[in-house]
């Protein structure tokens, strides 16, 4: 995300949950942070897109199961029409095809209804900032099944440089980082990621990153992860 955004003096969020008590809960917990302000709530998918376009929050916070329109939906679009708004999913599914879903839309988040307060403003303060914000229960969930599958599937190995892109990108360097440690530029990067991508049969960096880990190919301490395009 733009370093302009991060001088705002408040994170604008859009909440979407079709059940009114929820939103309000949510909203309160997210409001107890000073630098966050919900500026608009929707009950279903439709409306969500609809405030979306007329407010650009900083970032949408969304349940996955909406009236009209589900939270996946939602973020689809999102990516389509307003990429620059950080999209956090919030729900009570920690399924793993339920997650790779959201991932491969698009979203930056991943948090349950069973996270801490802390938690949820963190995760909120990690997608403004352009970085993933995977639920730590449901990152072990991913983590362990991916680990358990037998599916060995061989890819085409990643060369030297491309291994060295996925390590940074797993510590959270931005793209412009990653090109000043490597000496190469951004737009470099990014053909390396998009390399990496194709090879490892991902969507998105957090899910490189991920089978990166699975495949032994970079170590499991990942440190955050930006996913920047």
């Amino acid at each position: 995300m733009p370093s302009s955004k991060q001088s705002k003096a408040k994170i604008r969020v859009l909440l979407a949950d079709d059940h009114h008590i929820v939103r309000a809960g949510i909203r309160q917990l997210l409001e107890s942070a000073q630098d966050i302000h919900v500026i608009a709530e929707a009950g279903d998918g439709e409306e969500a897109q609809s405030l979306i376009e007329k407010h650009k929050p900083d970032v949408a916070v969304l349940d996955i199961q909406m009236p009209k329109a589900s939270g996946i939906e939602v973020t689809r679009w999102v990516r389509s029409h307003l990429p620059e708004v950080g999209v956090l999913i919030l729900t009570a599914y920690d399924d793993e095809p339920y997650v790779m879903a959201v991932l491969q839309a698009g979203a930056n988040g991943y948090v349950l209804k069973t996270a801490k307060t802390e938690e949820l403003i963190q995760a909120v303060h990690e997608v403004f900032e352009g970085k993933s914000a995977l639920d730590p229960a449901v990152t072990q969930k991913l983590m362990s099944n991916l680990f358990k599958r037998t599916d060995k599937t061989p890819v085409e190995p990643l060369t030297d440089r491309e291994l060295d892109v996925l390590r940074l990108a797993a510590k959270g360097f931005t793209n412009k980082a990653i090109g000043v440690q490597l000496t190469i530029s951004d737009r470099t990067v990014q053909g390396h990621l998009a390399h990496i991508f194709a090879k490892l049969q991902a969507a998105s960096r957090t899910e490189a990153v991920m089978r990166g880990v699975s495949l032994g190919l970079i170590s499991q301490s990942t440190g955050k992860i930006l996913e920047e395009e």
